[in-house]
């Protein structure tokens, strides 16, 4: 297929809020959605490792991301639906294309750590079967396994692989990605937002971002900037992210944004176990860190001074 989701700008990888009892809070879930759109986000990507994917049952993902297509009106919807399960991952890819999903976003096979030919069997297994375009997910910290350059690269001439969220750290692999898919119809997309800078530097084109669930605006002034050229503007938003990026990733995500969400936001504090909440120290940490930061608009130009 020709890709019809464009795979440009800042996808927050939303959070998925739950009551005290654990249950989805659905209501919750769609009025953030809606916010989320009217920042200027380029589109949304539920039930993803932010989303406490791990946690939820098939029938609980397939109602959230029903849920989140129902609130927005103008952008595209990501599912996170991947599974160390071959099988697994297609059930559920086929239930959210068939819910309404634009794209999926598909994290490698995690604990069995699959060899490279398994991998690739893997997604192309995925893509053969289902016609709507799909990211590969790459964090090795969660997976035990990287998928490497030559395993995206020969996955990237696939009709239904869209593109690549890079989440390994490491940016030789990922600009000879984007270098060896130049000609191909694919995109990178960061999934570490303090290096989301450096990657549309060598060739990126967005991010799939935990930062933008807090401040979306800021995120996609830094992303535009550094996609039209404009590297000292990016830098300056860079720069102020930086405090934000440093306390989003003090304990696990997503048990810090989950706390920044209840601070700023009508958001309820609640993970599933075994996730546990924000230690109190590191509560009053980010809560100092985000009373630094005074609302603005994606066309702001002015940082904070964070000094």
């Amino acid at each position: 297929m020709t890709h019809d989701v464009d795979l440009t700008g800042v996808f927050p990888a939303m959070c998925t809020p739950f009551d005290a009892d654990g249950r989805i809070d659905f209501e919750t879930l769609r009025a953030d959605a809606s916010r989320l759109e009217a920042a200027g986000v380029a589109g949304l990507v539920p039930v993803g490792s932010t989303g406490e994917s791990a946690t939820l049952t098939h029938d609980e993902h397939v109602r959230v991301i029903e849920a989140v297509i129902d609130a927005v009106s103008d952008v595209p919807v990501i599912a996170g639906t991947g599974s160390n399960n071959t099988r697994e991952a297609l059930e559920l890819s086929e239930r959210a294309a068939d819910a309404g999903a634009d794209a999926l976003l598909l994290i490698s096979p995690y604990y069995n750590k699959p060899e490279q030919r398994g991998l690739g069997d893997h997604y192309r297994a995925i893509a053969d079967a289902i016609d709507v375009p799909q990211i590969i997910y790459n964090v090795p910290s969660r997976t035990g396994q990287t998928v490497e350059p030559d395993t995206v690269v020969d996955l990237a001439a696939h009709p239904n692989v869209a593109g690549y969220k890079a989440a390994e750290g490491d940016l030789n692999a990922i600009g000879e990605i984007a270098e060896r898919t130049r000609d191909e119809d694919f995109s990178i997309l960061s999934g570490d937002d303090a290096l989301t800078l450096p990657i549309c530097s060598v060739g990126g084109t967005g991010t799939i971002s935990v930062v933008a669930n807090v401040e979306p605006a800021r995120t996609v002034a830094m992303v535009e900037a550094a996609l039209d050229g404009e590297y000292e503007r990016a830098r300056g938003r860079h720069h102020e992210l930086g405090p934000l990026y440093r306390a989003l990733f003090v304990e696990t995500n997503p048990i810090p944004v989950t706390e920044a969400l209840a601070i700023r936001e009508d958001f309820p504090p609640h993970l599933r176990p075994p996730l546990s909440r924000l230690a109190p120290e590191h509560r009053e940490e980010l809560r100092a860190v985000l009373e630094s930061y005074d609302p603005i608009s994606p066309e702001a130009t002015t940082p904070v001074n964070h000094r």
